[in-house]
């Protein structure tokens, strides 16, 4: 069966490399806080263009990382979109704060900005009749404190941080970009993870660029953030490694993923290139075939790192008839997200119901993922596209 990601055509890439180092870090057998770990985060922030980039066990623990380092707990509210992966909002509720949901924007699936400061607003006010706000009493949301906010990357399309930095600074809000799913993007050749004081990202297996089990990273041009980060990481330690000046975790980078990741970072950026193919020749066939169905667009100056290719069927029924076409075709599909955060279960305490993010639910109905990845033919995508029931004649 085709895979949604083939992860094995690029092991086959950099087998060589990858053994070699692996086999290195065996050799020394530091696997915890090696060389490898340092060297992966200097590349990484040369390639992301930022101070400093501070590696970590997963993409989770990054924003939780984060979260703590702003002082973050009971009583502050954090205001992040409700149509993305679970983990951006539980990590703002482990810590005992309080999520805030803001609705989408359609045409980018990104929190949309607008929107977000009514929500800011709504909560400074407790103004009820806004849906962002959780349906409490009139006390208990007058003890919520505004505190920050959490983009989301999208599916590989960084946020709007251009507007909502500066509603940010407005309303005296931090901003963390979580880039688990946009790193490699970028606006105006600003690379995502750097286009707010506080980027996260992931590195789980399916992501742009992934190691071989679990792992993250935060990314900042602040010096103590940075210092706090690397403290957090590891238990609170200080510079002596049994002072422990702070409460903090296990976050840590194991070495052999770091060494990894270094491979797969030296071919990332010709692995974006053939993405975007892949992507465009989405776009050519699909808008020029008759299904109705919405193909994503990229705004003028951006660049998506294309971590997955979602696409708008008409309806729910549709969306389940052009499914049921490409299991036929043994095409692999996926459907993210299938219910919105504020509908899951973990959140009732916060009394949302359904009709309060209508644009969010209007498309985890209609949304759908098609396989994505660097090692995606020509003829391939048209198998694809002619699954759904398109004609394709011919690869152009």
């Amino acid at each position: 069966m085709l895979p949604f990601i083939d992860l094995s055509s690029q092991f086959k890439r950099i087998q060589s490399e990858v053994e070699e180092r692996v086999i290195a870090v065996l050799r020394n057998s530091q696997y915890i806080e090696g060389p490898e770990v340092s060297e992966f985060e200097d590349k990484l922030a040369e390639f992301t263009k930022v101070k400093h980039a501070i590696a970590c066990s997963s993409g989770t623990d990054a924003l939780i990382i984060a979260l703590m380092a702003k002082g973050v707990g009971p009583g502050d509210a954090i205001f992040t979109t409700p149509f993305t992966y679970f983990a951006t909002a539980e990590a703002i509720a482990f810590l005992g704060a309080t999520p805030i949901f803001v609705d989408i924007d359609i045409s980018t699936f990104n929190i949309d900005p607008s929107a977000l400061k009514s929500a800011i607003l709504a909560l400074k006010n407790c103004n009820t009749s806004n849906n962002s706000l959780p349906r409490w009493p009139i006390d208990k949301l007058r003890i919520l404190k505004p505190k920050g906010i959490i983009t989301v990357d999208l599916f590989g399309l960084p946020a709007d941080h251009d507007l909502i930095n500066p509603i940010a600074a407005d309303h005296d809000l931090f901003v963390i970009e979580d880039a688990a799913q946009g790193f490699g993007g970028s606006v105006d050749g600003h690379q995502a993870g750097a286009l707010a004081e506080v980027g996260c990202t992931s590195f789980f297996p399916a992501k742009p660029l992934g190691c071989y089990g679990d792992g993250g990273a935060l990314f900042t041009n602040d010096d103590s953030l940075a210092s706090l980060f690397r403290s957090i990481r590891v238990h609170g330690r200080s510079e002596h490694k049994y002072e422990n000046v702070r409460l903090g975790m296990t976050g840590r980078l194991d070495t052999l993923q770091a060494a990894i990741l270094i491979s797969k970072l030296s071919i990332f950026p010709d692995e974006l290139n053939s993405r975007q193919r892949v992507a465009e020749t989405y776009e050519r066939l699909i808008s020029s075939s008759k299904l109705d169905i919405v193909t994503p667009k990229v705004p003028d100056g951006y660049f998506s790192s294309w971590a997955q290719y979602s696409i708008l069927a008409s309806d729910k029924e549709e969306r389940q008839r052009l499914l049921d076409k490409l299991k036929v075709a043994k095409v692999p599909t996926m459907i993210y997200y299938s219910k919105p955060l504020h509908l899951q279960k973990a959140f009732t305490n916060l009394g949302y119901i359904m009709g309060d993010f209508p644009v969010s639910e209007q498309v985890s109905e209609r949304i759908f993922s098609l396989p994505m990845h660097p090692y995606l033919d020509e003829n391939t995508i048209c198998n694809i596209v002619e699954a759904m029931g398109a004609k394709v004649n011919g690869f152009v």
